[in-house]
């Protein structure tokens, strides 16, 4: 009996093994996670004061300038205008989850205007805090213009957390989120999403 256990922990062994595998094989390789989320802003100054000031990020580093005054560097490395000029990044440490990349641009066909959420390349950064009323009226002293909320979901799977958007100084959307009692989803699905201390 004992050997016929062994062989069955053996075989779940290799079993589990195989089904990671399996998986790492529909992706990349070697995947772990989301190292930074990047994005441009008018202003590098202005886009570290925000992350630093209202949601609490600390500035890693500074580099930069990168441009290409002659050949097509820029377009070949991050497919932009070959005479774009990345002025500055600034790496931001934002608490245990990814890192923010801000990038401040000068293009010859830069496109000033920020996407809203429903345009195609719109986008939003969701900051998990504790308290989600504390964390709004923060937002609300430093005069920035927030959204209607904190609003509680109660039905469907993503029942349990509160969401309030809030718009950046420059149009760039950001969410605040909490859910300190779990979601629902997570009483049944086996695919647990990312929340502090998990």
């Amino acid at each position: 009996m004992k050997k016929l256990a062994g062989i069955l922990a053996c075989a779940g062994v290799l079993f589990s093994a195989a089904n990671g595998a399996m998986a790492q094989d529909k992706g990349v390789p070697g995947v772990r996670g989301i190292d930074h989320i990047g994005f441009t802003v008018p202003n590098i100054d202005q886009g570290v004061s925000f992350f630093r000031d209202v949601l609490g990020c600390q500035e890693a580093m500074r580099f930069g300038p990168f441009r290409d005054d002659e050949g097509t560097f820029m377009q070949d490395l991050v497919d932009v205008h070959p005479r774009a000029v990345i002025k500055q990044i600034a790496m931001m440490r934002c608490g245990q989850g990814s890192n923010i990349e801000l990038f401040e641009y000068n293009s010859p066909d830069q496109n000033t205007k920020m996407p809203r959420n429903s345009d195609h390349g719109g986008f939003h950064i969701a900051f998990y805090v504790e308290d989600i009323e504390a964390a709004v009226a923060k937002a609300k002293a430093s005069g920035l213009k927030t959204f209607m909320g904190p609003l509680p979901i109660t039905e469907g799977p993503a029942a349990g957390q509160s969401i309030n958007y809030v718009l950046t100084p420059w149009g760039s959307y950001v969410e605040l989120i909490s859910y300190p009692d779990g979601m629902a989803y997570e009483k049944e699905s086996s695919t647990k999403l990312w929340a502090p201390g998990k």
